[in-house]
């Protein structure tokens, strides 16, 4: 029969197992919600820096952020006439996204790009394949590319890539110790 003191020490024990199950993880949660090109680089930029340190790291893309997503070179058919609209109107693609503030028809966007490769910074098209290399999971919104009429066929091929809604991103928030929204 056990004592008090082994009574006392085993719920202290399963109030630490309890404790450790609801323990976040050593996780980051990204929402990229954005399409802009800046906004986009901070997002790779953290990711692949989070890996780097050894931090899991979930990005949900969703609305605007799911552009950055296309693959420039696939084409789709079968799309209704919004769906085509929203493909011919947003960009397709990493290497077609614009600066959030002073694009100036395209010149900002030149510039920063010249001055990334003139300081030996990566290109976002490198970072996205670095992030691949890393293990950087990325969700896509199902409903943002059921709203914007963009199909599973159409995006890039990336190694850790799920299409998903909210409850997806949710569960990967709760579980994660740092969440941002970019």
């Amino acid at each position: 029969m056990p004592t008090d003191l082994e009574k006392q020490v085993q719920n202290l024990q399963d109030q630490l197992n309890q404790l450790k199950s609801t323990q976040a993880k050593d996780q980051i949660s990204i929402i990229v919600f954005s399409g802009d090109l800046d906004k986009i680089l901070a997002s790779m930029i953290i990711a692949t820096g989070a890996r780097a340190m050894d931090i899991e790291v979930k990005m949900f893309f969703t609305f605007w952020g799911t552009t950055m997503l296309r693959d420039k070179n696939k084409t789709v058919k079968g799309k209704d006439f919004m769906s085509k609209m929203f493909g011919f109107m947003l960009p397709k693609g990493s290497s077609q996204l614009k600066l959030s503030k002073l694009n100036m028809s395209g010149m900002g966007t030149a510039m920063l790009k010249g001055l990334m490769k003139k300081k030996n910074v990566a290109s976002l098209e490198e970072m996205i394949k670095t992030a691949g290399e890393l293990g950087v999971h990325i969700n896509i919104c199902q409903m943002s590319m059921d709203l914007m009429g963009f199909k599973k066929e159409e995006m890039i091929d990336y190694p850790n890539l799920t299409y998903c809604g909210v409850g997806t991103y949710l569960s990967d928030a709760g579980e994660s110790r740092i969440q941002l929204f970019i």
